[in-house]
């Protein structure tokens, strides 16, 4: 286990970087992302004002490019989850930024919220020719960024979109993706536990997939290399529990059954990194940041081996 150190930091997202055998965290408070090593200590790598906060992270080595989702958090009008947070830019200014992964220069940041309405750039997944696919929790679409920097929508589908609650607050949708081999995304809805396949070159056959019990609060995912899809759950917004699942499938991802499901000693665990030497889960208590409408923070954040 990890035991970081950092005041206020509430990372959200994180990966394994395999160039510096370190794990990389990033901020919904103050949008930085750090590279924090054995003894917890975040070392900034990028600390870019515009990022407001980041979300998902994932690093592309072999374009030696880091890639994150950035945006000023919506959790409700009067939120201030971030420290550049603005009432005209809450839940609008939304993008995926990608920067150089040795330097951390930003080389270019793509706007994703162009659209009417609220938005919330969650997590990403990259496919092996340097395409970024992004779920967007609150409108139930997933964009696809080119290497080059161009966006379009590559689904949007109403499995796929939470809608508003009874208060007028935007549901937490599509969350999670990973990309799988074999061509297609396996993405998940927070709210109701579902798991979707994607196919890459026909996203409109986007099927649910069967599960033997649904994954409530899921939110980060991670794909490993024998097969297993390990989900992050946490009860920020949802009834679900906090628990870090794994699953297997043994029909290409058309259904699967959950073959491990772990609790977590911290709340809200959000993400997890898969590493040459473990497993691991991040907490940061971004449950705290949320449920006060960014007015509580705490230090400090865990990563635990599983």
């Amino acid at each position: 286990m990890i035991q970081g150190v950092g005041h206020a930091i509430h990372p959200e997202g994180f990966t394994w970087d395999p160039t510096r055998n370190a794990f990389l965290i990033g901020s919904l408070r103050h949008g930085t992302i750090s590279v924090v090593g054995a003894d917890g200590v975040p070392r900034t790598l990028v600390d870019d004002p515009s990022m407001i906060a980041t979300g998902g992270i994932r690093v592309d080595p072999v374009r030696n490019r880091l890639l994150a989702t950035y945006g000023d958090v919506y959790a409700g009008p009067d939120s201030l989850l971030s420290t550049g947070s603005r009432p005209e830019t809450r839940g609008r200014y939304v993008g995926l930024a990608i920067f150089n992964l040795t330097t951390g220069a930003l080389e270019k940041r793509v706007d994703l919220g162009q659209s009417p309405g609220l938005h919330l750039a969650n997590d990403l997944a990259l496919d092996p020719r340097g395409n970024a696919y992004v779920t967007d929790s609150f409108t139930g679409k997933i964009f696809k960024i080119t290497p080059s920097g161009t966006a379009s929508t590559f689904l949007y589908d109403e499995k796929l979109d939470a809608g508003y609650d009874a208060n007028g607050m935007p549901n937490v949708g599509v969350n999670g993706i990973v990309h799988a081999r074999g061509g297609f995304l396996i993405t998940v809805r927070y709210d109701t536990g579902q798991l979707f396949r994607i196919p890459l070159h026909r996203p409109e056959a986007v099927r649910e997939i069967t599960l033997s019990e649904p994954l409530l609060g899921a939110d980060g995912m991670a794909l490993a290399a024998d097969g297993t899809l390990y989900a992050a759950t946490n009860t920020i917004r949802s009834n679900g529990v906090e628990a870090l699942f794994k699953l297997r499938s043994h029909d290409g991802w058309r259904s699967a059954r959950v073959v491990s499901k772990e609790a977590s000693p911290e709340a809200a665990p959000t993400t997890v990194a898969l590493t040459p030497s473990g497993d691991y889960v991040l907490s940061s208590n971004v449950d705290v940041l949320f449920g006060s409408g960014g007015r509580e923070t705490r230090d400090g954040f865990v990563i635990r081996r599983y």
